[in-house]
């Protein structure tokens, strides 16, 4: 039962085709909230739980009102990175999904980084005032909820690519987004 002195919290959410995949976008009244890469139905189901959940509130399919409004922004933008058309998202964001020292470095991330660029975990670190903490920014990055938040673009110190959010099975993506800034060559196959 929900209190009548809690306001109620409107999410929106679609997938959307691009060219790395379906990708799950939902936003708040606030600005866009989490995207997912890989949105199957099953995907898209199990987040849409875990965001009802941790939101207090139900997403909705594409409706109207100020999440409605965000989400299509999201999806504009988010096809127009994918035609190469936008290199910088101007996208409102809801920190919500993220805390503390993660939620310091994806915003160090967000403004620091601009496309076409890579950083090292460790020089992320030091940006956020925690020279020890390159491992915790690795698990930043892996807990990331706003991939337009830029964690592809943060790479080993030796120049490895390192890992991307989702496991190995999710290299492939982040390969794809770092070729298309430029960062790395486009695949061969």
């Amino acid at each position: 039962m929900t209190n009548p002195e809690t306001p109620t919290r409107a999410v929106a959410w679609t997938v959307a085709d691009t060219a790395v995949g379906p990708l799950l976008l939902a936003a708040t009244e606030k600005g866009l909230v989490h995207v997912v890469f890989r949105a199957d139905e099953a995907t898209t189901g199990a987040a849409l739980e875990r965001l009802a959940s941790r939101l207090g509130a139900t997403p909705e399919h594409l409706p109207g009102g100020p999440a409605g409004d965000r989400l299509r922004e999201a999806v504009t933008q988010v096809d127009a990175y994918f035609r190469g058309d936008l290199r910088e998202f101007t996208l409102e964001l809801d920190w919500s999904l993220s805390a503390g020292f993660n939620r310091r470095v994806l915003r160090e991330l967000a403004g620091g980084v601009p496309f076409g660029s890579v950083v090292g975990y460790q020089d992320l670190a030091n940006r956020v005032g925690e020279p020890g903490a390159a491992r915790a920014v690795g698990v930043a990055m892996g807990s990331n909820p706003l991939p337009v938040v830029p964690c592809h673009r943060v790479l080993e110190s030796d120049g490895g690519i390192g890992g991307f959010g989702g496991g190995l099975r999710m290299l492939d993506i982040k390969r794809s987004l770092l070729a298309r800034e430029g960062v790395l060559p486009e695949p061969l196959f």
